[in-house]
């Protein structure tokens, strides 16, 4: 496309010893001068205004692929990712998520066992945001699904997803797992992730490194829920708002909304205005009636 135009100003160098070979450089149509030098020149804008305009064209259908591409990525993790309001036997479990971008990095699922009644609830958060972190969501839920067949032990769990993580480059994740029995003992077990708050109060449970990392340990601890006791679990995207002014969201106030008896919804969207910055997402786990009776 531009060999042409770059011909003409070539041979547009050489219009004086054109002019002495006798050769026309200049000619009048409807008595309006136009030299050579002229028409290659106008050659050469209309080339770079095509060429330009070609790149844009390409930029534009590259940018529609990526925005469709991560439409389905977001599409793809509404899917895998449970219903807002779930309800069993004796619990009702409330979620909310808020993603900071199109495609997050918080998980979470809910997986009840309909051999003993108990019920399996995985939270976390992956390092990084984006399409990145969404695509090692899916890696993670689908760890998830394909663990909970052989072992639905917290601890057991932990270890399994930190397996899928190691040499993955800089893979992390924060993760928590929570195993509630019928008879409303549960089984928690952390890596790195926020500590739960029950009934208002921060649970005091020890530190742990994420996932992806070797030779993890990882804490657990063990309680019971009774009937009306509410379990709230959440990502650091709550504690991470941040206002206009840079004032983080922070804990003291997470623990003023949960001693109101906040639900998820609330918790989240207090969070979202004060200034999201990070995703958010929080699973609000009420027991509803002793957890005996009510699965008997």
């Amino acid at each position: 496309m531009a060999l042409p135009a770059v011909v003409l100003v070539g041979i547009a160098q050489f219009q004086i010893d054109l002019v002495v070979l006798h050769v026309p450089t200049i000619w009048y149509p409807l008595g309006v001068g136009i030299g050579l030098s002229d028409i290659a020149s106008a050659a050469l804008s209309v080339v770079i205004f095509a060429l330009l305009l070609r790149r844009l064209q390409q930029s534009l259908k590259r940018q529609r692929q990526m925005a469709l591409d991560v439409k389905q990525a977001q599409e793809v993790q509404q899917v895998i990712l449970p219903q807002a309001l779930s309800s069993f036997p004796g619990l009702e479990i409330a979620s909310e998520y808020r993603p900071a971008r199109e495609v997050g990095g918080d998980f979470f699922q809910i997986i009840p066992d309909l051999t003993d009644g108990s019920v399996l609830i995985v939270v976390g958060d992956v390092t990084g945001k984006g399409l990145k972190a969404g695509m090692l969501v899916a890696l993670l839920v689908g760890a998830i699904r394909s663990t909970v067949e052989m072992t639905t032990e917290p601890i057991g769990m932990l270890q399994a997803l930190n397996r899928r993580l190691l040499r993955r480059g800089d893979a992390q994740a924060t993760c928590l797992v929570l195993r509630i029995e019928k008879d409303g003992s549960a089984t928690l077990a952390n890596a790195g992730h926020i500590a739960p708050y029950l009934n208002g109060e921060p649970m005091a449970m020890e530190g742990a490194l994420p996932l992806g990392m070797e030779g993890a340990e990882f804490s657990v601890m063990h309680f019971k829920l009774n009937e009306r006791d509410r379990l709230m679990l959440m990502s650091d995207g709550i504690a991470e708002a941040t206002d206009a002014n840079g004032n983080l969201f922070g804990f003291e106030r997470v623990h003023d909304l949960l001693r109101e008896s906040r639900s998820a919804s609330d918790v989240a969207t207090a969070a979202q205005k004060f200034g999201q910055e990070d995703d958010i997402s929080v699973i609000s786990v009420t027991c509803t009636a002793k957890l005996t009776s009510a699965l008997v």
